[in-house]
């Protein structure tokens, strides 16, 4: 694991927007693991800055997804598809073709999941992923106890996870509360990864997933065996790795 610590969370933006960046200037037809969330935005910003200065083209790029709700359609203002073309992909040159993001109203989430799954695999794996990380130590939506050999699956939301996703919606009760999610055996596939925090109310689990003893009972605890990592975190969540 390296841990790159930034002054501030735009700094920490900038920098994870260069390594997407430089991997796409050497693979142009690399594939990238994207998250949603608060932390990402200013990620998506540069990279979209970076494209319209023409520094970047992603015309041969694939993404695959994280995680995205179950129950709520791609166009639902509060899913991730909906998240990731406001974000970034209404505003590179991506095809939609090379989009994807789990279907959030298939009918039968198991073969939507063995579907996607497989989808990956198709495109050789994940190039580069980037993850945050929740409150709770999960990672896309692998909850504590998700087993480290899992694929990707549906699970059901934490209560804190649905809280936390709550400022999404106009109230708790419209959080879905299920999830399609690539799994930890689907994440720990990938060539390499960044892991990104913000903010001091993440400083303690991070500092815990990466200095404690692995365990289910924090998912991101997993990064610690994976031989490429990258963990970017700003002044604030770092606090406690200076002590």
């Amino acid at each position: 694991m390296k841990l790159v610590i930034c002054e501030t969370h735009n700094e920490l933006g900038t920098k994870v927007a260069m390594e997407v960046a430089n991997l796409i200037k050497n693979k142009p037809n690399c594939v990238l693991g994207l998250p949603t969330g608060d932390t990402p935005i200013s990620v998506y910003k540069e990279l979209v800055r970076m494209y319209k200065n023409g520094d970047i083209d992603f015309s041969q790029v694939t993404t695959f997804n994280l995680d995205e709700y179950l129950g709520i359609s791609n166009s639902h203002p509060c899913s991730y598809n909906s998240f990731m073309q406001h974000n970034l992909f209404r505003h590179i040159n991506i095809p939609k073709t090379s989009v994807h993001i789990p279907d959030g109203l298939a009918a039968f989430p198991d073969e939507e999941c063995k579907r996607y799954e497989s989808l990956i695999q198709t495109y050789g794996g994940i190039d580069l992923l980037i993850l945050g990380i929740g409150h709770n130590g999960h990672i896309g939506f692998n909850e504590p106890g998700t087993l480290f050999d899992t694929p990707t699956h549906d699970i059901d939301l934490a209560f804190s996870t649905v809280q936390a996703n709550s400022r999404f919606f106009d109230n708790i009760e419209d959080v879905p509360k299920r999830a399609i999610t690539m799994g930890i055996k689907t994440i720990l596939s990938a060539r390499r990864i960044i892991l990104m925090a913000s903010g001091e109310k993440k400083s303690q689990i991070v500092h815990d997933a990466f200095t404690k003893e692995m365990t289910t009972n924090i998912p991101a605890s997993v990064l610690q065996t994976h031989n490429d990592v990258l963990v970017m975190l700003d002044k604030e969540a770092a606090r406690l790795f200076d002590k």
